[in-house]
């Protein structure tokens, strides 16, 4: 199908302070430098740049916090989840209808725009990503709360980070895929095991192939009324999208990332994205924002041929 042109909404979420590594704070910049609204508008969409959210530097901050009551580690909770809470009610005000970009910043950011765009419509959540980040404070080996997003939309976790929007999980797991998960920490393969989360690992991908997953996650969202992706880049090979704080061999290809998001635009469901984890520090000639770019025109209805 192809994308019927609209309003697309930009929103920049310049947050470093759910991982330890600088640099993805200027991710914002550098995706709008490699030309986002310049190939949206060229696909028809008219085009709203909200600017960036205002973020606390990690040097203002100082230490990231010590162990929370009852153990564990969560590092910057209240400044996480206060950035959070502002995504969620500064995308509450974009008209339902149109479709909306978030740009980071680390993984963290999506709590409060999955939180957000949950609220409005029942909604599928691919987790596109090299990473399950189903950790929670008591089993995540960083204390990084980059690693914790899903099990905070899932309900488990700390409070201040379950309950963005709302009290409770944003998600049932039904409503959540994860594509190209190839490094998890004990305690997520145990989690994922339960098997109620469809998990497309690499593997899974290399037996398969992507056209063949990304049509069976389709059909697992079915009754959904909208689909977000939230796309890490490290979820790619780290050789074409080297800038990630993260990188794990063994990714996506250049032709596998953008056949799935081809296959996604096809369902006329994707309405939300994040494209988070671009650390032009670690990038060579921004070909790793250049990436996303070109991505998230795929996923918005960019075709080879009409």
């Amino acid at each position: 199908m192809t994308a019927v042109p609209g309003d697309v909404h930009i929103l920049g979420i310049p947050m470093d302070l759910g991982q330890s590594r600088r640099g993805v704070d200027m991710g914002p910049g550098a995706v709008r430098y490699a030309r986002l609204q310049h190939r949206l508008e060229g696909l028809g969409y008219r085009v709203q740049d909200a600017g960036n959210l205002a973020v606390p530097q990690v040097e203002e901050l100082g230490q990231p916090g010590a162990a929370l009551p009852g153990g564990g580690r969560a590092h910057h909770l209240p400044q996480v989840a206060a950035v959070c809470q502002t995504i969620y009610e500064r995308v509450q005000a974009f008209p339902p209808a149109d479709r909306a970009i978030f740009i980071g910043g680390d993984h963290s950011i999506s709590i409060g725009t999955v939180a957000a765009v949950a609220q409005r419509q029942r909604v599928g959540v691919i987790w596109v990503d090299a990473h399950a980040d189903i950790n929670t404070p008591h089993t995540s080996p960083s204390g990084n709360i980059h690693g914790m997003s899903v099990a905070a939309l899932l309900g488990a976790g700390p409070a201040a980070l379950v309950n963005i929007g709302g009290d409770g999980a944003t998600l049932q797991p039904a409503q959540l895929a994860m594509v190209a998960t190839r490094d998890l920490d004990g305690a997520e393969k145990a989690r994922l095991a339960q098997g109620d989360i469809a998990v497309y690992t690499m593997r899974t991908i290399d037996e398969d192939g992507i056209g063949t997953i990304a049509r069976r996650l389709l059909a697992g969202f079915r009754e959904v009324d909208a689909l977000h992706v939230s796309l890490d880049l490290d979820a790619l090979e780290p050789s074409i999208a080297p800038g990630v704080g993260t990188p794990v061999i063994g990714g996506l290809s250049y032709r596998e990332a953008h056949l799935l998001m081809e296959i996604l635009a096809d369902s006329g469901k994707v309405r939300t994205l994040d494209l988070v984890e671009v650390n032009p520090i670690l990038d060579r000639h921004n070909s790793t924002a250049a990436m996303a770019v070109d991505l998230a025109a795929s996923l918005f209805g960019q075709q080879i041929l009409p």
